[in-house]
């Protein structure tokens, strides 16, 4: 294997592949076809003719290393007067696509916003009583419809009337123009930053969805900006060597030759959450249509060789330890490593994303699958739906599963696991873990993805619901048909009302869990529950796990 180069004045990205492969035929034709200049252009043609509608309103991302070079003045403005009024604390109420992005940025920047993407009422309440004196609260939605995000405002709102604070003074709204939310926040008297309805949310780390409540915390938002037009010239060539078409190509080769899981792996970075930002972005982008490319993101590139042996797995680092990165086995051949700055890898995974969907012949820019979900929940909460039957109670822990796959004798729950594990494909297979937790609280679990990759011989992903809802929820349900599906849920210390609303949060998250499997398991997925009522029960799932 040789490694082929990639350079600009932002820095360098290397790909690996098989010897045979398709790469270079596929690069070449990207070149041919002029993809690089016509992307930049907002060619809404450059993935078929089913997709046009949608990419055309779609493609503003490219531009936004200069567009949206405005806003930084505005959000600096409105730091400073927060600041000076003693609002040092910044939260994020914001799912997917509004809050991956700036969670990336300020933990690279090093500066502190708290993220609340969770419907967990332990989650809200907590986050809600810390700190909520010097607290201002930006509440980030395109629409203003999506319910863990209102739910949260709502929370917010009547937490700072009780404390006899106006919200107004608190409330800062990012939206898209027109839509709900911005009418019902310019009624409340809420600071309004409206955001370019013309990018899709997991494309706007660069917009209002990811400057604002970046910015107010204290990133360097023009740097982040300045990064990413680093590398646009680059990225608009009609070149080999240009580094999204290099990657673009390398993922989207790999996918069509059967290697359609990607590794995720720092290598001496300094983005802790880049992995998530991009498993959203990859997942979501192109897991539909029964196709697709799955991130897994791992912590350590032990944790990456460990995936990186399977030859369905393309690896990905990215970091400046190229040569730790180099030293891993990837049993494919399929491999890249990037060495950029924030903003620049994020306008390159952009670019690539997109150039993947149109080398695997799928529409990036859209997420048939996320809505099915959110249906599901709302016949749950609207009592439309029964709900679920246990199978059987194990100690602290029930157990609930689909339909047609778990033994009618089993009894314990290491036996239930054992059954859903049996169900993996041992060639193309890979277990999602969905823990719908505290997943500050509860991080520990998050350790079980490691055992557990050991324990199957087989990639494992582990998300946090409702958030991976908007992010790997497109490709469980859209993408291909081998997945097999964890669940871990949880009764809370205390449930939350949602203000203005018949439900509660335990309500919520609950409804949730339970639309998902069920959208799952009509998609042919076994799907396999934990609830527990008690920190004991988590124990034992825990143990049971690895």
């Amino acid at each position: 294997m040789t490694w082929a180069m990639a350079w600009d004045e932002s820095g360098a990205i290397a790909v690996s592949t098989p010897a045979g492969s398709q790469y270079g035929e596929v690069l070449d034709r990207l070149v041919t076809d002029q993809v690089a200049s016509r992307m930049a252009d907002r060619d809404p043609t450059l993935w078929g003719e089913a997709a046009v509608d949608e990419a055309a309103k779609r493609l503003d991302w490219v531009g936004l290393s200069q567009t949206s070079r405005d806003l930084v003045t505005e959000i600096s403005v409105l730091g400073v007067e927060l600041r000076s009024r003693g609002l040092a604390r910044v939260v994020l109420c914001g799912m997917g696509g509004s809050s991956l992005a700036p969670e990336v940025i300020c933990a690279a920047a090093g500066v502190e916003i708290e993220v609340l993407d969770s419907s967990a009422p332990d989650v809200v309440r907590r986050t809600i009583e810390d700190r909520l004196d010097d607290t201002v609260v930006v509440v980030s939605s395109k629409s203003g419809g999506t319910v863990e995000t209102d739910s949260q405002r709502r929370a917010y709102e009547q937490a700072f009337r009780d404390a006899g604070i106006d919200p107004a003074e608190r409330i800062v709204v990012v939206t898209d123009p027109g839509s709900p939310l911005e009418q019902s926040a310019r009624e409340a008297g809420y600071r309004v930053f409206l955001a370019d309805p013309e990018v899709g949310g997991r494309y706007s780390a660069l917009t209002a969805f990811g400057l604002v409540p970046s910015g107010l915390a204290g990133a360097d938002i023009a740097g982040l900006l300045d990064q990413a037009e680093s590398v646009r010239p680059a990225l608009e060539k009609n070149s080999s060597d240009n580094p999204g078409l290099v990657l673009g190509s390398l993922l989207g080769a790999a996918n069509l030759a059967g290697v359609d899981k990607l590794a995720l792996a720092g290598a001496g970075d300094r983005y802790p959450g880049l992995g998530d930002w991009v498993e959203q972005l990859v997942a979501e982008s192109t897991g539909k249509d029964g196709h697709g490319i799955l991130p897994v993101v791992v912590g350590s590139l032990e944790a990456a060789a460990q995936t990186a042996r399977h030859p369905d797995v393309l690896l990905a680092t990215y970091g400046a330890d190229s040569d730790a990165a180099a030293a891993v086995e990837v049993a494919s051949g399929w491999r890249a490593h990037l060495d950029l700055p924030l903003g620049a890898q994020m306008l390159l995974w952009e670019y690539a994303t997109a150039v993947a969907g149109r080398v695997m012949g799928i529409n990036p820019f859209d997420q048939p699958d996320v809505e099915s979900a959110k249906a599901a929940a709302r016949s749950m909460l609207d009592g439309a739906a029964p709900s679920p039957t246990p199978v059987f109670t194990d100690g602290p822990v029930t157990v609930y599963a689909s339909d047609g796959w778990l033994p009618e004798a089993t009894a314990t729950v290491a036996d239930a696991v054992a059954a859903l594990l049996a169900r993996l494909d041992p060639d193309h297979g890979y277990l999602a873990v969905q823990a719908y937790l505290d997943r500050h609280r509860d991080a520990a679990l998050a350790e079980t993805r490691d055992r557990l990759a050991l324990r199957t011989g087989r990639p494992v992903t582990f998300g946090w619901g409702p958030r991976f809802l908007h992010s790997t929820g497109q490709y469980h349900k859209g993408g291909p048909a081998t997945g097999v599906f964890l669940q871990v849920t949880s009764a809370p210390a205390a449930d939350l009302a949602v203000p203005g609303r018949s439900f509660t949060f335990q309500e919520f998250i609950t409804a949730q869990a339970v639309g998902d499997g069920q959208v799952l398991a009509g998609h042919g997925r076994p799907v396999l529950r934990l609830h527990v009522e008690s920190p004991a029960g988590l124990d034992v799932v825990r143990t049971t796990l690895g």
